[in-house]
């Protein structure tokens, strides 16, 4: 099985970071949220610090789990496990290292981006606004 930590940041003004695949990466073009792979012997927050600071440049001050999902993609028998992470980064610009493009956008214009499957019930949470990502962060 294959580990996975994905961030949801949130911005004051209600958007959410997501960033396109490039068109030569696996999923191509597809969106999704910053995150990737977890190595051996990384704890998932300490996966989820390097990823950000890899693919965005970015810091990451907070962070707390908001979902889990399985999935099989076709074509392989690997099982991924994603955990998503409300996540809050210090730096007020990224650099984006990884990605075709990112948008920051809004929870209802989720819906338009052709995300991976595997995002599709986050979409829907954040989308209705079940899940409040700077909510939950700042709770704590």
């Amino acid at each position: 099985m294959i580990i996975v930590v994905a961030a949801v940041i949130e911005r004051g003004d209600r958007r959410f970071l997501i960033g396109q695949r490039r068109a030569w990466d696996t999923s191509p073009l597809k969106w999704e949220f910053p995150g990737g792979k977890v190595r051996e012997g990384e704890s998932l927050e300490q996966a989820l610090t390097r990823e950000l600071l890899e693919e965005l440049g970015a810091t990451l001050v907070k962070s707390r789990e908001i979902g889990c999902v399985r999935r099989t993609y076709a074509g392989t028998d690997e099982e991924l496990e994603i955990h998503f992470f409300a996540a809050r980064v210090e730096e007020p610009e990224i650099q984006p290292t990884v990605f075709e493009q990112v948008a920051w956008v809004l929870p209802k214009e989720l819906a338009q981006y052709d995300f991976l499957g595997a995002n599709r019930e986050l979409i829907a949470q954040l989308a209705t606004g079940r899940i409040k990502p700077g909510e939950i962060l700042e709770g704590e």
